[in-house]
Formats: structure tokens, sequence, C-alpha cells
């Protein structure tokens, strides 16, 4: 079979998930014959993630909207804060961007900061951002069809003895004077179900449809509907239940449905694009962390919304549109680009040339050093998110580390709290050495045992492997690839494992899924840095 026909054959059906690793909330949009998938980053930059579809099977990663800290400032960030369930929308020739910064979850304080920037396109300029208000997160904007728009969220209430999940609230946006007028009001309460969040709203078939998140973000998290002749309703709830969720279903696939957005294609098709996760074990550990995946939606008409089963299923029919396959992403990243490729990302500071330096030696990544694993303010790590239970990434270092304070080498990471590291650094006695280090839960666990004498090795090759629960590190000093002989439990990079429960109340969450990364410590701030050759990342 040609490479072409079988492209048109793939594009008959989608497969899920069609983002893979770390990429939830999806907001997808729609523009003439292109589709956008907006996902949550966090405390990483870019923010706000982006991909492009000419046929809602094939994606390729743009890279992410926000670049710059003048769009926003991660700097302190806590692990699983910063940005929460971006919203895109496209009205009058513009593009624009909703986003959440949320600096707390403490004691049901979010500290929820939302903005709004707008471009001509997809790819920029983006406009200085308009802050909005921070009444809760998940915000969303809705142009209606008399040209008004208006502002979505979730409203938190931190007062004890109160629903923290307050309801969905609007608030009309005046796009002309860039700010919020009007009082807000409240216009959907949720179900029984709770902690309802995540809105949207679409005009269609003479009905206001409010798509929400119910349920949590986890095992309990579900799609609901709602409908109301009035944009300020009262909103009628689906009789029949949520459009989607795996609940009660421990067999599916496709764990943790909820938090949907919709799209229509130009002859009249529905998708939902939603969040799931992938457990290693039915309800266990999902290390991918939450992806994005998408439904077909039957909508007849008078009626309501339906996706077969309510159920998320691996694999479903594609809308009738040619296929548009992109090419595929090199498996190796020579660094030969004057900028990183989209696949990176950095860590609570943005990649610019004070630390980040694709010039001074060419096909080489130089990293400068950073702060140490459990710096909020300025580290150092260059990552990519694990999108397969079976995957590598592999590099080669060069690094000349006057101390115990300088390291550099290659990680598997989740967050501040939870990683596997090995690394270059100085010992004692003179004598350059690799290292492993691992931290759970904070609890930091050294391997002194398997600590290796690099000798007159300049270039000194790292691996690092996810091979279903396990993860292992090998490396190469110019004889050979000799793996380091541990198996370290890959399941603490995940979601469930970061997330702390203490009275009660979340003393962490765990949002993003875990990432394979090119690390570098310099915490006595002596302006060291590595020179990394090459990337590659190999999915098995």
């Amino acid at each position: 079979m040609s490479t072409e026909i079988a492209d048109v054959a793939t594009a008959r059906s989608i497969r899920n998930p069609v983002l893979t690793g770390f990429h939830p909330d999806p907001s997808i949009l729609r523009v003439d014959d292109d589709y956008y998938l907006a996902t949550s980053t966090f405390e990483w930059y870019p923010g706000v993630r982006v991909h492009h579809s000419k046929d809602l099977v094939h994606w390729q990663a743009l890279g992410g909207i926000v670049t710059e800290r003048r769009l926003l400032d991660l700097r302190g960030c806590g692990d699983s804060n910063g940005i929460w369930a971006p919203d895109l929308t496209y009205h009058d020739g513009l593009f624009h961007l909703v986003y959440s910064d949320v600096a707390s979850f403490a004691s049901g304080y979010w500290d929820a900061q939302n903005f709004l920037t707008t471009a001509p396109a997809i790819t920029g300029p983006w406009s200085d951002p308009v802050r909005l208000h921070s009444h809760g997160f998940d915000a969303a904007l809705f142009h209606d069809d008399d040209g008004t728009t208006w502002l979505l969220a979730m409203s938190a209430d931190w007062r004890p003895g109160r629903d923290r999940f307050g309801g969905i609230e609007i608030q009309q946006y005046d796009r002309a004077r860039g700010q919020l007028v009007g009082k807000p009001r409240i216009i959907f309460t949720g179900t029984e179900v709770g902690l309802t969040e995540g809105p949207h709203i679409y005009r269609h078939d003479g009905w206001y449809w409010l798509v929400t998140a119910e349920g949590g973000t986890s095992w309990e998290h579900q799609v609901t509907v709602a409908r109301s002749r009035d944009l300020f309703g009262p909103y009628e709830v689906d009789p029949a239940g949520p459009l989607l969720t795996s609940v009660g279903r421990p067999d599916l696939t496709l764990q943790k449905a909820g938090h949907g957005s919709l799209v229509r294609t130009p002859q009249g098709d529905w998708y939902l694009a939603h969040l799931v996760g992938r457990p290693y074990t039915p309800l266990g550990n999902c290390v991918l962390g939450r992806e994005t995946a998408l439904q077909k939606v039957d909508w007849s008409p008078g009626g309501w919304p339906t996706i077969p089963g309510g159920v998320p299923a691996d694999e479903i029919a594609a809308p009738d549109l040619p296929a548009h396959p992109w090419p595929d992403e090199p498996a190796t990243d020579d660094f030969d680009a004057p900028e990183l490729a989209t696949w990176w990302s950095t860590l609570r500071r943005p990649a610019t040339d004070d630390w980040i330096d694709l010039r001074s030696r060419p096909s080489h990544l130089r990293v400068h050093g950073g702060q140490s694993p459990v710096g909020l303010q300025t580290p150092s790590l260059v990552a990519r998110r694990v999108g397969a239970t079976r995957c590598s990434l592999e590099t080669v270092v060069e690094f000349e580390p006057g101390d115990h304070r300088h390291l550099a080498g290659i990680t598997g990471y989740y967050n501040t709290q939870n990683w596997h590291y090995l690394y270059l650094t100085r010992a004692d006695d003179e004598r350059v050495v690799l290292e492993l280090l691992s931290c759970d839960s904070g609890r930091r666990t050294a391997y002194p045992q398997h600590t290796v004498d690099t000798g007159d090795a300049g270039r000194v090759g790292l691996r690092v492997s996810f091979d279903g629960p396990a993860l292992r590190f090998a490396y190469d000093l110019g004889d050979g690839w000799q793996q380091v002989p541990v198996e370290l439990d890959a399941t603490i990079l995940s979601d469930e494992h970061a997330a702390q429960i203490i009275d009660g109340e979340p003393a962490a969450w765990g949002f993003t899924g875990s990432l394979l990364g090119l690390w570098v410590q310099d915490i006595g701030g002596d302006g060291r840095y590595a020179d990394f050759d090459h990337a590659t990342y190999l999915e098995h």
C-alpha cells in the first residue's frame, strides 16, 4: 500500500488520545478549514500549548502562545499552579485567548488571576494581556450572535462551610474598551455531582448550550450539558445524564473523561475534545498525565447531544475531510535551529538567551545552570512530555563541574518533589563522577554504590528510559552503553502520586504528567554551564 493511500485510510478514523502525554483541559476551535487545540501548561513555558490540524486526525505542535514574561511571569510558581484551562476563540478577525494563572489552592483560596490576549493569527503577535477578574478559574469567552462578548468562569467561594465551586458566573466583556462591564451573575450551580467548572457556551438549534466539567478531574470526572432559551438561564440539565464519563467503567482504556469543548465541521458534524487519563493498572497511576481525546457527537434536531454509550471510545470515525498528515517529528534534535523546537518546554522561566544558548556553539544546546531541584525562581530544566508507556531520551553532554554544587544530566521528572536524576558532578577528591539521585514526595534517596568515575571522558552519553512502571538510566563513556544497575519506580512520576490531601485539604495537586529532560544546576551561582550535543527521543 502506498504512503498516500495509507494516509487516506488512516484519516477515516481518529485514534485516541489524539494528543498523548501532558495535554489536559483541551479547548478546540475551528477557523475556516483549520482546527486548533489549546491545552493547559501549569508551571511550564511556553504557556498554553497549541496543536493544529486540517482533518482532526493528524495534529502538529505549534508550540505555545505565552512565550514571554509580559504575558505571564511564572517565577515562584508552585507545582501544578500557573496556567489552568485556557480558552481559545475567534471573533472579528482576531484569535482570543483567555487563561487563568492560579497562584494557590490552599484552604480554598485559589488566587486565580484571569487574562485575555488577542492576535490576528494563531502564531501571533499576541497583544499585551488584559487583566480580567480573579473570581475563579477556567475562564472562557462566549461571543453571542448579537455581537456581545461574555466571560464565563467558575465562581470560587473561599468561605468555610460553603461550596468552593459556587457555580458558573457570567459577565459582559466590552471588546472596544477592553474591560468587563456590568455585574457578574451566577447562571448555573451544577448538578449533585458537584465541582462544577470548565464552562463553555454554544448557540445551536435556538438554544444556548452550557457545557461544564463536573466531579473533579480524576476518576469521577464527567461532561455535563444544560440548555436554556435565554443566555442567563434558567438552564435545564440533560435528563439522560452526563454527555460523557468513565465513572463505573474501570475496564475502559480511557479514564477520567471530562472537561470538554465542542467543535463543528463545515459539513455539520460535531466533535467533543475532552480530557482523559490512561492508568497503568485499573484506577492506578497515570504516568502519562491527563491527555486529549476526541469523540463524535450526534445531535438530532430539537434533541440533546449524545455520544455512543456516553463513554470515551479508543477509536472513532473521522469527519469526511481530506487527509492532511504532517511531516514526522524528527527523532533527533541536533540543536541546529536558533530557537528550541516546539516539543521542548522550560520550567518556570521562558527560554531566553540569558540561560538558553543555541548560538555560541553550533549544533549544541548550552544550558547555564540554575537553582536546585526545589528552586521556584530560576531552574534550568529543558524537557519534553512523555508520550508513551515505553520511551527514552538520549543525549551527549560535556560539562566541567567545579564542585558538588555543579550538576548536569538527564532526568525523569514530575515536579519539585518527584523525580529521578542521573548527573555529572565533582566529588571531594576532584574526580568527575556520575551520581544517581531520586526524590519521592520530597524524600531524597542517593545511590552511592552506583557512582561511576568518568575518568578522562570529555563527552558522556546519558539515557533515561520509561518501560511501563520501571525507569532506568544508562551511560556511555566512549566504550559503549552501560546500564545503571537499579530499576526505579516510574509511577511516582504521576498525577496520583503527586497529589496530597492532609486533613481534607489539598497540600499538593498533580496535574501535569511526567517529562524527560536535560537538567543543569549551578547552586553556587558560579557561572557553570553544560553543552548538550543532541537529544534523541524514541517511543518503543
